[in-house]
């Protein structure tokens, strides 16, 4: 009997979990400042900038949800993906938005923040990158 993490070297043999997806990717965590207000007010925007924003990574969209906080607040929202994810949080009395975009895969998470930011037009933006799920641990799981 297989356990969830084979030793098996047969591709078929793996979980599909495993055979789809290793989980090696890139986490992008954004701040982004001096934003217009009016562009982080609207929920239904926002929902449909960051739908944009996967397409252009090349990422499966599996579901989104986001909430607006009333007519002059920010708004909070996620969009899962097969890859992993991209979410918000904005702040328009602060001008500031945080994004978080995490994929794996083929998928190309830069691709989706310049989609984000191109449309918000951000004056200044700090963008950290962490490397998720390093290959070298993942592979000695995965022989």
């Amino acid at each position: 009997m297989n356990s969830p993490l084979s030793t098996s070297t047969s591709e078929s043999a793996r979980p599909l979990a495993l055979q789809s997806y290793k989980p090696a990717g890139a986490h992008l965590l954004a701040d982004l400042y001096g934003i217009r207000a009016d562009k982080l007010k609207d929920a239904h925007l926002i929902e449909a900038l960051l739908l944009k924003s996967a397409q252009a990574a090349g990422a499966k969209i599996l579901f989104s949800h986001f909430h607006a906080f009333g007519s002059e607040q920010g708004v909070t929202g996620v969009v899962l993906l097969a890859e992993s994810h991209i979410s918000i949080h904005t702040w328009p009395e602060y001008g500031f938005a945080a994004a978080d975009i995490f994929m794996c895969g083929n998928a190309e998470p830069q691709r989706a923040l310049d989609v984000i930011q191109a449309a918000l037009e951000p004056d200044s933006s700090a963008v950290q990158t962490i490397g998720r799920g390093l290959s070298e641990k993942w592979n000695a799981l995965a022989v």
